[in-house]
């Protein structure tokens, strides 16, 4: 039976009423590490996704890799986050948290002791970031994380997992994906370690358990990006390291949301290595961040493969999504101008086809 981007279908213990997940966006609109009254309201617009992946949340102040992203290690945070849930919620939704370490692809500015950033191995990404004034900052050369760093880091995901409970998310996702930390530990460039964390997908599993373990591994999903080089990484074995990763998962977690970089046989491996459901952001161009573009047609080319599919660019600007592919269009275009920062323009302002 042809499947449709309209069926219901189970992920965890949640009944969506649709496939289509709203992909994870950073969009750097929390200015004090809170989300802010326009997050809930941005959120809250788009509840008729299946499932929505908020934006990258830092799990601990070290975690933090750019400048106005919100937090999960406060009871501040917690709180603020608690109206954007219930925002969702009222108007019939289901919300994911994504927990974002970024590891080396930060810089010191944005910590209050001006420590270094961490990472597997003290290997430079040799990107740089936005900083607050707008200057470009290179990413320095972080410091290689001592094992019992490792544990803390560890236990700061799992403590943000459990307040992602008590902000009322109905699960987490793990960002293992685009370069950051727990990417990092899955590189061939960057881990550079000689003991168990050495093996590559030693420290993504330990995650995935302790985060399992904390909110039940039915609340528990991970974002993987085979292939990407996105923020220096390279990964000599895309196929074998990501097979070896996924059938190593315990295979209750919610589900594995693979970005995928232009190359669809790759992708169809790993399906038939993962038992579970499976979360597919699509893109046959070879762009590091082509997902965020995919289009509706793109998505409905995923399902074949993919049991939920997340599209980006498309719900950033169509805040009533799944109408307007229903009715074939028109889509509002993104404005690449209000990315990132800014106000409610090209956040909370794009037209609905109800107007």
């Amino acid at each position: 039976m042809t499947k449709s981007l309209f069926d219901s279908v189970t992920v965890g213990k949640l009944d969506l009423p649709n496939r289509l997940a709203m992909s994870p966006m950073t969009r750097s609109r929390s200015y004090d590490g809170l989300a802010s009254d326009l997050m809930v309201e941005y959120y809250a617009q788009r509840a008729s996704a299946g499932l929505i992946i908020t934006e990258g949340i830092q799990p601990s102040v070290v975690g933090q890799g750019s400048i106005n992203t919100p937090g999960l290690h406060s009871d501040e945070q917690v709180e603020s986050w608690r109206k954007v849930t219930d925002a969702v919620h009222e108007r019939g939704g289901r919300i994911f948290a994504q927990l974002w370490h970024s590891g080396r692809v930060a810089h010191p500015s944005l910590y209050p002791d001006g420590r270094l950033p961490v990472a597997p191995s003290a290997v430079p990404s040799g990107g740089q970031m936005v900083g607050h004034a707008g200057e470009q900052l290179d990413h320095p050369t972080p410091r290689a994380l001592t094992l019992e760093e490792i544990a803390e880091t560890i236990a700061d995901f799992a403590s943000a997992a459990r307040n992602t409970m008590a902000a009322g998310f109905d699960g987490i996702e793990l960002h293992a994906a685009n370069g950051y930390l727990i990417h990092q530990f899955l590189s061939d460039n960057v881990n550079l370690r000689d003991d168990e964390y050495g093996e590559p997908a030693r420290f993504a599993l330990d995650v995935a358990q302790a985060v399992a373990e904390a909110i039940g591994p039915e609340r528990t999903g991970i974002r993987l990006s085979p292939g990407n080089p996105y923020n220096g990484i390279e990964e000599s074995d895309p196929a074998g390291l990501y097979t070896a990763l996924l059938r190593a998962l315990r295979p209750d977690l919610a589900y594995v949301h693979l970005l995928e970089i232009g190359d669809r046989s790759l992708t169809e491996q790993l399906r038939a290595a993962w038992p579970g459901t499976l979360v597919l952001n699509p893109h046959t161009g070879r762009s590091p961040v082509a997902g965020m573009f995919a289009s509706a047609e793109e998505a409905e080319a995923a399902l074949p493969v993919a049991d939920v599919v997340a599209l980006g660019g498309l719900w950033l600007a169509n805040p009533d999504l799944p109408a307007r592919i229903r009715a074939r269009g028109p889509y509002n275009e993104p404005d690449p101008q209000t990315f990132y920062g800014g106000d409610h323009h090209g956040y909370t302002d794009y037209p609905t086809l109800a107007g």
